[in-house]
């Protein structure tokens, strides 16, 4: 009973992170910050379902630790990947946005050449 009830909190606080991910693509300003809501907050909402379901079925939890650590590696690397692409494309960023690295880096690398 106590198992199931910890599990369904698990699964209810990855749920949340999920929603609060899926309202942050939604509000944010520009597909950069929307990538990097969607990343983070999916992140997290994924490992702790995959929590919630490992206490409520030990049986699964080797295989959804697998499946935590792909998530945990592959979704902040794809996310990157995505938005240097975005940047090399030349997708506008928002007004608000402060400093641009990127920018920056490609611009001391073109006056050394």
């Amino acid at each position: 009973m106590v198992r199931e009830i910890a599990g369904a909190a698990f699964v209810l606080l990855g749920a949340a992170f999920l929603f609060l991910g899926a309202l942050g693509i939604l509000r944010m300003p520009d597909l950069f910050n929307r990538m990097q809501a969607g990343t983070k907050a999916t992140t997290m909402g994924n490992l702790l379902t995959m929590i919630g379901l490992g206490i409520i079925e030990p049986a699964w939890f080797s295989k959804l630790l697998l499946i935590g650590l792909f998530v945990l590696v592959t979704n902040p690397i794809s996310s990157h990947a995505l938005a240097r692409a975005a940047h090399r494309v030349g997708v506008p960023m928002t007004d608000l946005t402060v400093t641009d690295s990127l920018r920056a880096k490609r611009a001391a690398r073109e006056v050394e050449s």
